[in-house]
């Protein structure tokens, strides 16, 4: 099944149409879709019976379908192929932090530059469903609600700046976490853990990677964060970036104004993400 926002409310997304999730239940489930986390098991059985057909959907139309997590994860140098292209070890222990839910944007929302050394980082977002509270890794996949594609956009000065990195801020300026087209509910892939994932600047495309590549899946990221604090239903984790981020590329890459960043994990959607200058914009 696939979920999605429309005008602030949640959907069932089909093909080329959707449904008002809070009429066709005949208001048993909320329009909401923050509060609708709370009965996710129930409105997944529902929804196995309902076809979204009530109205005809444009992809234009589709919001961030994750619009007020109360906690939102990042996960660094997670893909074995983007430790390599930076230099680095495989890690023994994920590099967790947090981009703070102010940073949140939809599908098509605009990236506004702070700086001329922003970054991409297409992700695979996974989507808590279940409160999950010292979960074993067996039981991951049974705490998610959806997959949904993410970027963790990250301004690479502040981030790295001082003697301690500074993620959580060099990751969270307005608009630095593009979100969406649609959650999908794990059932729906073949194989969950082995999903195509990339990001193009325009037309050339910058990342093309698997997330069978993840040095800690999805099931093995669960465990860990639920081990230390509880994962709330609608928490938000972005799982990690496979190669080909600007920053390592010689020279390196950047973000411009003007240009247009696409994104997309199979099976899943694409985001379409215009690049601005924002109001500290510096061009040097």
């Amino acid at each position: 099944m696939r979920f999605g926002v429309v005008e602030q409310r949640l959907v069932l997304v089909g093909e080329n149409s959707a449904s008002d999730v809070e009429r066709a239940s005949d208001g048993r489930f909320s329009a909401d879709p923050t509060a609708v986390f709370e009965e996710w098991p129930k409105l997944v059985e529902w929804a196995e019976s309902i076809e979204p057909d009530e109205f005809a959907l444009d992809a234009n139309q589709l919001r961030n379908p994750v619009p007020r997590p109360r906690q939102v994860f990042g996960v660094g140098t997670n893909y074995r192929r983007h430790v390599l292209e930076a230099g680095g070890k495989i890690p023994d222990a994920p590099l967790i932090f947090t981009k703070f839910p102010s940073c949140l944007t939809g599908p098509q929302g605009q990236i506004p530059l702070p700086s001329a050394k922003v970054d991409w980082e297409a992700e695979l977002v996974v989507v808590i469903g279940l409160l999950a509270e010292r979960v074993e890794e067996k039981d991951g996949w049974r705490h998610v609600a959806g997959l949904s594609v993410g970027q963790d956009i990250s301004e690479r000065v502040l981030q790295l700046t001082g003697p301690y990195a500074q993620f959580s801020l060099g990751k969270s300026f307005p608009g630095f976490g593009p979100l969406g087209p649609v959650l999908v509910t794990p059932d729906e892939f073949d194989d969950p853990d082995d999903l195509e994932l990339g990001c193009a600047v325009d037309e050339q495309v910058m990342q093309h990677g698997r997330t069978s590549d993840l040095i800690f899946a999805v099931p093995e990221l669960i465990a860990r964060l639920s081990a230390v604090c509880p994962l709330l239903p609608g928490d938000v984790i972005f799982t990690g970036t496979p190669e080909g981020v600007g920053a390592f590329r010689s020279p390196p890459v950047f973000l411009r104004p003007g240009q247009t960043l696409t994104s997309w994990v199979q099976g899943i959607g694409e985001l379409r993400n215009p690049v601005v200058a924002g109001p500290d914009y510096w061009k040097g």
